[in-house]
């Protein structure tokens, strides 16, 4: 026997698929995976849905419908990776980035969601289908090193996925790290540093299929200076052809740089953006190929309600005790000697002098405490005059190649604090003035009076009156501002209340005592309640999630950037939080900071304004008009206020800012939100309210009866004997306990949920898959109308992988309705009764062929017709009719209309 292109068969191994050309020995199959060349002795014929109404036969009811629902499974996990075993709440911007992600095979995505969306769902929910699918083997997942763990956390607790954290340790010669694991998150920090042959050995092994960027604003390109060490690393990953599908995860996409966001996407679609140093207008059309972009404003739950209740902003003053204003007018009269000291001098030692005045600015801005240390040192190194010339070379060196380092954006936010502390440190080596030793000696007595910080005790007011009993979380730039809050609280309410957050994972008591504690530890204790504050300096700037407990966040201190601000922020106003997010500013109102800050406020409020007026729908823009702004602009606003006449500072004010929110910031904006593709619930409304891990039952129950196997319900769960059809490696002889819960907290909920990636459902659904039954008859009080499935596929195989088919039903009642595979899910469950035990076929001799046959034909039309309301991600489309389930009441009717007696009502 000779097989016709376009028959179905089955092998052991493929499973089902379609005939392409019968060359005699060998046939060219097209099966879900692709195609394949098989041996015409390992396949079999199986009969389509019009061939087995040709033949007159109805077949078993039972395994027709759980055939479909298989097929209709697939088709909404393959989309929308909604039956994926994650452990957390689904929501339907995160199910829309999956499905538009998973559209294409390879893809590359630049989502620019903002900060709290949940960007490690959407990836967990990307992967799942694909890792399950095995269409994905190889995964690296690039990140800044304060967020690796918190990566392979959230991976491994919320989808089951391990991934191996990258180690230097573990990658040498001879170890073969990148060969033996195939799903890694490594530092971009380090793993962007060639050193010791690590970028030899990753591009001498396999190519990844999918590598992801977090925070891949670091990714920066600039037009004079040229690109930045992870810019370079991705780039090398891409011309080596070791990367087949790539997503990019940043809040602030666009840096204030035409070239350098065009870089970016050229990076990641070359085919789309070949030149960036052209206009942006050019490639504005192909943005939404590429860019992906939901905001808090607009993103709901399941049922349309919106998930954030904003955020309300207020600042708490304070004024200096008399200690601290000599102090700090003290030290302004110092900063402003050294300034003018600095614009006498060229090159590499006026911006150095200019760079450690600014640091020591800073430090003063977060506390007495901050900057008197960084005094000290500096005093006692310049008083030893012990230094070895040599060593004061090399302190030099240091301080210049600091300066480099800080001239690209290649380093995280949370390395800033830091920065500003070793800049003093080295800057030992030059001279800031000339009679330097005089002030800092005045400076370190007057910091010596001052016992207590008037900012402390104003926080200490705020929790005893309108912040009582109330958690709190604090953020602080510098652990010198952080270790006196720390005490302070400690001191008031007990060691226990108190946790923190910083980059050396330990602090100081006021014995001296060092204190220690985790990240995780530390946001597990203020998460649970177990601790009533945590003090954080900018390490969980970005990243941390702190929500679950808290809603009121007081800024100790307000870093020379307005982005940083809005990471603190969102470590609280993110999805989960059920309070609108209180934040306090502490300010004093007699510091040029506070001046500058309140000029900021007022201009950020008019760029809203006018953002606000111009779009369409209601959207906070104002981290994209941030991110937009280099630093070193602010660092520049704040550091030259302190030498500008008062009666000239609103002047000189709008002079500075006159680029930030101008009115070509604001069109870019404007013109990027407008191109992008984003979430609209509108166009979801009703289609996934009911959809998730409950619906898999009936089918799992369904399965277990067509291998006669009975199933016990209880309180812990789902229990019964394993069929022998899925018995293999990883399978018990028997269960119980098993749920379709996600929210399910037990210890062993990694083995308990069924969903898409537990072992057994996959073989239930591979077993389903292979049914050949196509055509059943069912009781009319089960199903009042015919409802024939169709499966739409890809003719194009160049684009397939991620997406199998897509399952559509046609109900045929007073005129043909078309069903999407949403509505077919919950339409199949019901039919899963125990009247379907019964699984004989039906009267062979009573199927009305003509009629039958005729309606396929209607349905694939509808169907054809109607691609467009469908959204289907494919090209060229195969459209198949794949199951017919019919009412008995229908039988007599339609075959006496066939003889032409009586017409269908």
């Amino acid at each position: 026997m000779a097989f016709e292109t376009g028959d179905f068969v089955n092998h052991a191994t493929f499973g089902s698929g379609e005939v392409i050309l019968d060359r005699g020995a060998t046939v060219i199959v097209r099966f879900e995976h692709g195609i394949e060349e098989c041996e015409f002795t390992s396949i079999n014929s199986s009969l389509t849905l019009p061939q087995v109404i040709e033949a007159g036969n109805w077949q078993a009811s039972l395994p027709v419908i759980l055939r479909g629902l298989a097929a209709t499974i697939d088709s909404l996990n393959d989309r929308w990776s909604v039956f994926s075993r994650s452990r957390v709440k689904l929501l339907p911007h995160q199910l829309w980035v999956c499905r538009k992600v998973l559209e294409r095979w390879p893809f590359r995505w630049l989502i620019a969601d903002d900060v709290g969306l949940g960007k490690t769902i959407e990836a967990g929910l990307i992967l799942w289908p694909l890792i399950s699918r095995k269409i994905v083997r190889r995964v690296l997942i690039l990140t800044p090193a304060s967020l690796v763990e918190q990566w392979v956390i959230r991976l491994r607790e919320m989808f089951d996925l391990r991934f191996t954290p990258y180690t230097t340790e573990a990658d040498t010669p001879h170890s073969g790290f990148w060969e033996t694991h195939n799903q890694v998150v490594a530092s971009l920090q380090t793993l962007r540093d060639d050193r010791r042959g690590r970028h030899e050995r990753l591009l001498a092994s396999p190519a990844w299929d999918l590598v992801i960027v977090d925070e891949a604003h670091h990714l920066n390109a600039d037009e004079a200076s040229g690109t930045t060490l992870s810019f370079r690393l991705v780039q090398k990953l891409s011309e080596f052809e070791k990367l087949k599908s790539l997503i990019f995860f940043t809040g602030t996409p666009h840096r204030g740089k035409d070239y350098s966001f065009l870089s970016l996407l050229k990076l990641l679609r070359s085919d789309l953006f070949e030149d960036p140093k052209q206009p942006l207008e050019i490639y504005l059309p192909a943005l939404r190929e590429v860019m992906i972009r939901n905001n808090k404003q607009n993103v709901t739950d399941l049922h349309g309600s919106l998930l954030f209740n904003g955020v309300e902003t207020q600042a708490a003053t304070y004024h200096y005790s008399l200690q601290e204003t000599e102090f700090y007018d003290t030290l302004t009269q110092f900063i402003l000697a050294g300034y003018t000291y600095a614009s006498s001098l060229d090159g590499f030692e006026g911006r150095a002098v200019n760079l450690v005045l600014s640091a020591l600015q800073k430090l003063a801005s977060s506390s007495v405490a901050a900057v008197r240390a960084a005094l000290k040192k500096r005093l006692q190194s310049l008083k030893s005059q012990q230094k070895e010339l040599d060593q004061l070379k090399v302190l030099r060196q240091q301080l210049k190649t600091l300066l480099n380092q800080m001239d690209t954006s290649d380093h995280s936010d949370d390395d800033v604090a830091a920065l500003d502390e070793r800049i003093v440190e080295l800057s030992v080596s030059l001279s800031l003035m000339e009679n330097e030793e005089e002030y800092l000696v005045k400076l370190v007595d007057l910091s010596a009076t001052i016992t207590s910080e008037t900012r402390i005790h104003r926080i200490l007011e705020l929790l005893k009156g309108r912040f009582a009993g109330r958690p709190v979380l604090f953020f602080t730039e510098y652990k010198a501002t952080q270790s006196l809050l720390i005490n302070a609280l400690i001191q008031n309410y007990g060691e226990t209340a108190v946790t923190f957050i910083n980059g050396d994972q330990e602090v100081r008591n006021v014995n001296g005592e060092i204190l220690r504690c985790q990240r995780e530890r530390a946001i597990k204790l203020f998460n649970t309640g177990e601790a009533r504050f945590l003090v954080s300096t900018e390490a969980a700037g970005e990243g941390v999630d702190l929500q679950q407990n808290c809603h009121t966040l007081i800024h100790v201190d307000l870093p020379w950037n307005p982005m940083r601000l809005h990471q603190r922020v969102g470590r609280l106003y993110r999805y989960g939080q059920i309070h609108k997010v209180e934040v306090v500013t502490l300010r004093n109102p007699d510091t040029i900071e506070a001046v500058i800050w309140e000029r900021l406020e007022e201009k950020m409020q008019r760029i809203q304004l006018a953002l606000s007026g111009v779009m369409e729908e209601s959207e906070d823009l104002f981290p994209i008009v941030l991110g937009m702004t280099a630093p070193s602009v602010w660092a520049e606003l704040f550091s030259e206020a302190a030498t500008v006449p008062k009666d000239t500072l609103n002047s000189w004010f709008d002079t500075k800012t006159s680029r930030f929110g101008g009115q070509d910031a604001l069109k870019t904006v404007r013109e990027l939100v407008g191109h992008c593709a984003s979430f609209d619930y509108r166009e979801l409304a009703g289609q996934l309210l009911e959809v998730d891990l409950p619906a898999l039952r009936p089918f799992f129950t369904g399965m277990l009866m067509y291998n006669h196997r009975q199933s016990k319900l209880t309180e812990d769960g789902l229990a019964f004997r394993t069929p022998e059809a899925w018995t293999g490696i990883g399978i018990k002889p028997n269960y119980s306990g098993l749920v379709f819960d996600r929210n399910f907290k037990g210890n062993d909920a990694e083995q308990r949920i069924l969903g898409i990636g537990h072992p057994l459902l996959g073989r239930a659904l591979e077993q389903a898959r292979a049914l050949e039954e196509s055509a059943a008859l069912l009781p009319s009080e089960l199903l009042p109308n015919p409802l024939i499935l169709l499966s739409i596929t890809d003719r194009v195989t160049e684009s397939s992988g991620s997406i199998r088919a897509v399952i559509v039903g046609v109900e045929f009642a007073d005129s043909p309705i078309l069903r999407h595979d949403y509505e077919i899910i919950s339409h199949l469950n019901s039919l899963i009764k125990p009247v379907l035990r019964r699984t004989e076929p039906g009267d062979s001799e009573t199927i009305p062929i003509t009629i039958l046959q005729n309606w396929l034909l209607e349905a694939e039309q509808l169907v054809a017709s109607n691609t467009a309301d469908l959204d289907l991600p494919f090209r060229v489309l195969d459209i198949k009719p794949l199951v017919l389930l019919y009412p008995e009441s229908l039988l007599t009717k339609d075959l006496l209309e066939s003889k032409g007696c009586i017409s269908v009502l």
